[in-house]
């Protein structure tokens, strides 16, 4: 079988000639992240339940997931959560019999990643299922899909190699914040932390929102004491020299709570900010305008059929190990495009674009498709590193 590779040069300059470049990444306590985590979650546990039960996973998808933010009471010392924060998972899944039990498997999962991931009491949260039977055409598509799964939709997945320094620094700006040392040498700030850097000729720039815990914060001095510790702390750390503000919505003659971000459970959810699945990072973990991306949801979709899911989290892949293993290459973009009912390893086509200071070769060329053939060969592979969470995904 002769699948549609394509190689060939990158249309533009590699990413880091360009004067200016731009990304986000949303922090594991932001609304959006967080209800894509427990959409994951859901989908997730929901395939290992049927690949227990049935034997393989069935039609479902759980991408259309909302939090809705609660009530709070932020006061220096500890204030109070009024009503907790509700989180709506909903789609479609398909219900055989009473074996699987698709709402308690789906909440249950909401739960256990909240607890595990999210510092703040699960009395706080408030999980709801809205979950109906798949439709027939899509169930369809599982029941004779046979050696190979058939693609659930007509979408494309974007990859890309390497990350740029930019985006290195803004990834090592948030693996910081969720690292064991600075949440024990900064007990007040909380889980809900967004990045958003830029970049113009040689110059990093970094704007950061980062809710603050209130019972850790004695007063408005103490509130700006901890930020300039957090603000030294990550200049030091970091390893390349940026411009750096934090909280920026902050009043410099604060008076009350009222005018600094200081929230209860260390979640913007909890009062300000609503989420919703497919609006945070994407299986890169980044928000990238300077780059070729999709807006496809990867969190809740089923990780055997929906190539909104696996498309992207493979072109990632292909992209690093194309990178990682020839030599030539120096910037490598991939966009895989499917259509619905066709055999997933058999995309419409598979676009690799590549950057080489030796020019693309039909030698390199070989090589490339080689590669991104074997990929697509293997690509149940994808399914089970989505499974044992070996990917990410937001």
């Amino acid at each position: 079988m002769a699948r549609n590779i394509i190689v060939k040069a990158l249309p533009h300059w590699p990413i880091e000639q360009h004067e200016i470049e731009m990304c986000e990444h949303k922090g594991i306590g932001h609304p959006d992240t967080m209800t894509d985590a427990v959409s994951e979650a859901a989908s997730r546990e929901l395939s290992l339940a049927y690949l227990e039960t049935y034997g393989h996973v069935l039609h479902h998808n759980l991408d259309k997931g909302l939090l809705v933010a609660g009530k709070s009471v932020p006061c220096f010392g500890g204030g109070k959560l009024v009503s907790p924060i509700k989180i709506i998972i909903g789609g479609r899944a398909t219900s055989l019999d009473a074996k699987v039990d698709v709402h308690k498997i789906a909440v249950e999962a909401a739960q256990r990643y909240l607890k595990k991931n999210i510092r703040c009491d699960l009395k706080n949260f408030e999980i709801v299922t809205e979950i109906k039977e798949g439709s027939g055409n899509l169930k369809e598509v599982f029941a004779r899909r046979g050696m190979m799964a058939l693609a659930n939709d007509t979408s494309f997945g974007v990859g890309y190699a390497p990350y740029s320094l930019l985006e290195k620094t803004v990834l090592a700006t948030s693996r910081m914040f969720k690292s064991p040392e600075f949440k024990r040498l900064f007990p007040a700030a909380g889980d809900d932390f967004k990045i958003m850097g830029h970049r113009v000729n040689g110059t990093i720039k970094l704007t950061i929102a980062l809710a603050f815990i209130d019972r850790y914060v004695e007063g408005v001095e103490h509130y700006f004491a901890i930020k300039k510790a957090i603000y030294e702390y990550m200049t030091d750390n970091l390893e390349v020299p940026v411009l750096m503000r934090i909280n920026t919505l902050d009043n410099p003659i604060a008076k009350s709570e009222d005018d600094l971000y200081l929230t209860v459970s260390g979640l913007s959810a909890e009062m300000g900010d609503d989420g919703q699945v497919g609006r945070g990072n994407r299986a890169n973990e980044l928000i990238t305008p300077s780059r070729g991306m999709s807006l496809e949801a990867t969190a809740g979709k089923n990780p055997v059929a929906h190539v909104g899911k696996i498309y992207n989290v493979l072109a990632m892949i292909m992209a690093r190990d194309i990178y990682e293993k020839i030599d030539e290459v120096d910037e490598v973009s991939v966009k895989l495009l499917s259509a619905i009912g066709d055999p997933i390893d058999e995309p419409q086509i598979a676009a690799v674009e590549v950057s080489s200071r030796f020019g693309v070769t039909d030698k390199l060329r070989k090589k490339i498709t080689a590669m991104a053939d074997e990929w697509l060969e293997n690509i149940d592979k994808v399914t089970q590193m989505i499974l044992k969470e070996k990917v990410t995904l937001y």
